[in-house]
C-alpha cells in the first residue's frame, strides 16, 4: 500500500506541476494573443490607408489622363484648322503672285495700267503679311501644344530630385 500512496503523491505532485505550467501558458498565451491581435489591427489600419491612397492616386491618374486626352484633342483640332487656313492662304498667295506676274507682263507690253499694278503689289504685300502672321500663329500653336508635354516631362524629374 505504501507504494500506492507514494505513487499517488507523485501523481498529485505531477498534476500540480502540470496545472501550474498550464496556468503560466494561459497567461503568456493571452499576452501573445493580445499583442498579435493589436499588430493585426494595426496592419488592417495601414492596409486600409494604403488602399485609400491607391484609390486616390488612381482617380488622380484617371483625371490627368482624361485632361491630357482632352488637351490633345483640342490641340489636334487647332492644328487641323490652322493647317486648313495655311493651305488656303498659300493657295491665295500663289494665285496672287501669278496675277502680279501677268500684270507685269502686260505692263511691259504697254497694255497694263500702273495703278492696277500698284494695287496688285499692295495686295501681294498684304498676302505676304498674312502668310507671315499665319506662320507665327502656327509656331505659337506648336509651342502651345508642346509646352504641356515638356512640363509633364520636367515634373517627374523634379519629383525625383525632391525625393
Amino acid at each position: 500500500m505504501s507504494d500506492i500512496d507514494a505513487l499517488q503523491q507523485r501523481l498529485t505532485a505531477a498534476m500540480d506541476r502540470i496545472a501550474t505550467g498550464l496556468g503560466g501558458l494561459d497567461a503568456a498565451g493571452a499576452d501573445d494573443t493580445a499583442a498579435l491581435q493589436a499588430a493585426l489591427d494595426d496592419e488592417k489600419v495601414v492596409n486600409a490607408q494604403l488602399t485609400e491612397r491607391v484609390r486616390r492616386l488612381s482617380e488622380r491618374q484617371d483625371n490627368a489622363e482624361a485632361n491630357a486626352k482632352a488637351a490633345t484633342a483640342a490641340a489636334e483640332t487647332r492644328m487641323s484648322e490652322l493647317d486648313l487656313e495655311l493651305q488656303r492662304l498659300r493657295k491665295a498667295n500663289e494665285q496672287l503672285r501669278e496675277s502680279n506676274a501677268a500684270l507685269r507682263a502686260a505692263n511691259e507690253d504697254g497694255v497694263g495700267e500702273p495703278h492696277l499694278i500698284n494695287k496688285s503689289m499692295m495686295a501681294e504685300l498684304e498676302g505676304l503679311r498674312a502668310a507671315r502672321a499665319a506662320d507665327v500663329a502656327e509656331a505659337s500653336s506648336i509651342i502651345g501644344a508642346l509646352t504641356p508635354l515638356l512640363d509633364q516631362l520636367e515634373a517627374p524629374e523634379e519629383e525625383d530630385a525632391d525625393a
